[in-house]
């Protein structure tokens, strides 16, 4: 293919994908962005490439092709990352029954994962809980990125490796086959990628409505500890996120430690809290997070969950000698009938990626690559 042409609408991190993906076809590609840089969803989440949350099968798949994508990045671009792997922490007897059957099953599946007891997780690991440690499910999957500079240099890579253009500080405000117009200019391609939950929502209005969507909120935190050596040496989180990741299900196990977080924990699932601590090249320390249901939010941070994920999260980690350094949330759109995204063609020449709800560094170049490969 040569001399075909595409138009992004949306520079967050499936916008970049989708860049990439349609200039490895052949595509002359623009990117068309409202805002001067990145700033949504995309740069306000932990940076986690979190394979051992998806399913096996086209879910895994899609995770490690996009792991590879973006490690060819980073290494090209010589931007820092942790490949640290992860640690779910079991601290009860049900918490354990799932680690230990998720462990047989994903090396069942050859998955780079072990179980490991809790006399090995404190002597490998730094700063973790020992008070009722029963063991962890440790995989080798997980990589860290801080997502400021992961996105914020992308953009850079694209046009130097496939010739991306960029237009910044510039929003679409319709879209028809074979153009975008922001007012009265018109930019003419092709075939036009809507990226960006905000501007399917606002371009095709109708088409949102019939969806079933909706957007999530979450809120998290950043430390730094006193010691800027100090290390944990993994990704770390806890039972409520073996609740929360689509994976675990594989476990038979899981049913009873959803009532037993059910009746002790009913706050927790309220609000959607499952507590991750990631830790970046720089030795920050990103911390949440939480996920409140609606189409439209208060802009205002609610204090009693960040307490609750804090105190969550003091029963995994020893963070007295940690200090908050920044707090925020942010906000994505997610779909409300299992869908692990969503791929529309809503007029000749027009396909809107979205839907792919918390997992865009995990998944979006693999998800880019196989829908533009449909086109």
């Amino acid at each position: 293919m040569s001399n075909q042409t595409a138009i992004v609408v949306g520079a967050g991190i499936l916008g970049l994908a989708t860049a990439r993906a349609l200039a490895q076809k052949g595509y002359e590609v623009t990117v068309i962005e409202k805002s001067q840089f990145s700033l949504g969803a995309s740069v306000r989440n932990f940076g986690m490439l979190w394979p051992v949350g998806q399913p096996d099968g086209k879910l895994y798949d899609r995770a490690v092709r996009t792991r590879e994508i973006w490690l060819e990045y980073l290494n090209t671009s010589k931007i820092p990352y942790n490949s640290c792997g992860s640690l779910h922490l079991a601290y009860s007897e049900e918490e354990m029954n799932v680690v230990e059957e998720i462990g047989s099953f994903f090396k069942s599946k050859n998955r780079p994962v072990s179980v490991i007891s809790n006399k090995t997780v404190l002597e490998n690991y730094h700063g973790i809980n020992e008070e009722g440690l029963l063991g962890a499910l440790r995989s080798e999957d997980e990589t860290i990125i801080d997502p400021r500079q992961g996105i914020k240099h992308l953009p850079e890579y694209l046009t130097a490796q496939f010739q991306v253009k960029f237009i910044w500080g510039t929003a679409i405000t319709s879209v028809t086959s074979n153009a975008a117009y922001a007012g009265k200019v018109k930019y003419s391609a092709d075939i036009i990628c809507v990226c960006s939950g905000a501007d399917f929502e606002t371009l095709y209005q109708d088409q949102f409505k019939q969806q079933p969507i909706i957007k999530t909120k979450l809120q998290m935190m950043r430390f730094k500890h006193k010691d800027p050596n100090y290390k944990i040496g993994a990704s770390v989180c806890g039972g409520l996120s073996l609740l929360h990741y689509k994976s675990f299900t594989a476990s038979s196990s899981l049913t009873k430690l959803r009532m037993k977080i059910e009746a002790e924990m009913p706050e927790y699932l309220k609000y959607g809290i499952h507590v991750m601590v990631s830790q970046n090249s720089d030795g920050e320390l990103t911390v949440g997070d939480s996920h409140e249901y609606a189409l439209d939010f208060e802009p205002f941070d609610k204090i009693e969950i960040n307490t609750m994920i804090l105190e969550y999260l003091k029963k995994l980690m020893h963070i007295d000698q940690w200090e908050m350094t920044q707090s925020w949330n942010g906000i994505y759109p997610i779909m409300t009938n299992g869908a692990t995204d969503l791929f529309l063609n809503p007029e000749a020449g027009v396909y809107i990626l979205n839907g792919i709800g918390g997992h865009g560094m995990t998944m979006s170049f693999g998800f880019a690559e196989e829908m533009i490969n449909h086109i």
